[in-house]
């Protein structure tokens, strides 16, 4: 199914983020799947959620943080889950960034069942049309998730201002075959929760998680989106955050999606897994991506605003 488009024909009008000047998106809001889509604030941090807490978040198709009411929003990421993620698990994420002043959206798995890549680009593009998400806006993924939006913007189903690519994956292995992660056809929990963090918070927060999919990153990332997903096509600016140890999509394949991308930025993390938001190093991730944010509201050239000598 290769250059399938991932939006419906139905609702496949290009999904435009306005520029930082602009007032007002230019997208269209698409049919009744986005019209399904929740927002629900997130607890509070080191709130200890329960269980049931989660099944409850997982319920949501649409989480979101926003900056809080003393500090005037700065911008807005959208992020698309990975493989066996919902929402809710991009709780600490969203609410250190949303502190920062930018409005935090959380998507879901668009590799959840036959229909999920359809309600994800409804949900995307929903967001995209919502005139109180201020630009300039970016549209970010991690697993799959990261491979689903570089195929929308590649293929010039969304404008966005930038993406942000965490744990991109990777088309092959050196055999030719597509990467698999460790534990892979051994339905190995453990091994599967190693892979995706280092963090043991979010390792027990995973563990007793309801709406985690255990073993959905052992499901290969469609081949179109891989396909589709050429960055050497993304003229919008592109961080790409991948930890070094990352088991799921190593990162020398990695470096090679990025080397054709004419407006890439690949920051690594040292000794980091697969999942760079959620990893033992996220505090030092996300600032990164703060940094990024604050270049991208410079401009889109993203001028220097700090150095290291």
């Amino acid at each position: 199914m290769t250059s399938t488009p991932l939006i419906p024909s139905t609702t496949a009008t290009t999904l435009t983020a306005t520029t930082p000047t602009a007032t007002t998106p230019t997208a269209t809001t698409p049919t009744a799947a986005a019209a399904t889509a929740t927002r629900s604030t997130s607890a509070p941090a080191g709130s200890g959620a329960t269980g049931s807490d989660h099944a409850d978040t997982a319920l949501a198709t649409v989480r979101a943080w926003d900056n809080p009411p003393q500090v005037a929003a700065r911008g807005t990421v959208i992020v698309v889950a990975g493989r066996g993620e919902h929402p809710g698990v991009y709780e600490r994420f969203g609410t250190r960034i949303a502190a920062d002043g930018y409005r935090v959206r959380a998507v879901g798995d668009p590799t959840r069942d036959d229909n999920a890549a359809i309600t994800v680009a409804a949900d995307v593009s929903s967001l995209l049309a919502d005139p109180d998400l201020p630009a300039p806006r970016v549209l970010a993924g991690s697993d799959a998730g990261a491979a689903f939006v570089a195929a929308l913007a590649a293929t010039g189903q969304v404008q966005v201002d930038a993406l942000l690519l965490v744990g991109l994956p990777t088309a092959t292995d050196e055999h030719g075959q597509q990467d698999e992660p460790a534990g892979a056809g051994e339905q190995d929990w453990t091994a599967e929760l190693a892979a995706r963090t280092a963090c043991p918070t979010h390792q027990a927060r995973l563990d007793a998680d309801p709406g985690v999919r255990r073993g959905a990153l052992e499901r290969p990332v469609p081949a179109a989106w891989l396909t589709d997903g050429d960055l050497a096509a993304v003229s919008a600016p592109i961080l790409g955050l991948h930890g070094t140890a990352d088991l799921v999509s190593p990162l020398r394949q990695a470096r090679a999606r990025y080397a054709s991308a004419p407006r890439a930025e690949l920051v690594t993390i040292d000794g980091g897994r697969h999942d760079a938001l959620n990893d033992a190093t996220h505090r030092s991730a996300a600032a990164a991506i703060v940094l990024f944010l604050e270049r991208l509201r410079l401009g889109a050239d993203l001028p220097t605003i700090a150095r290291w000598v």
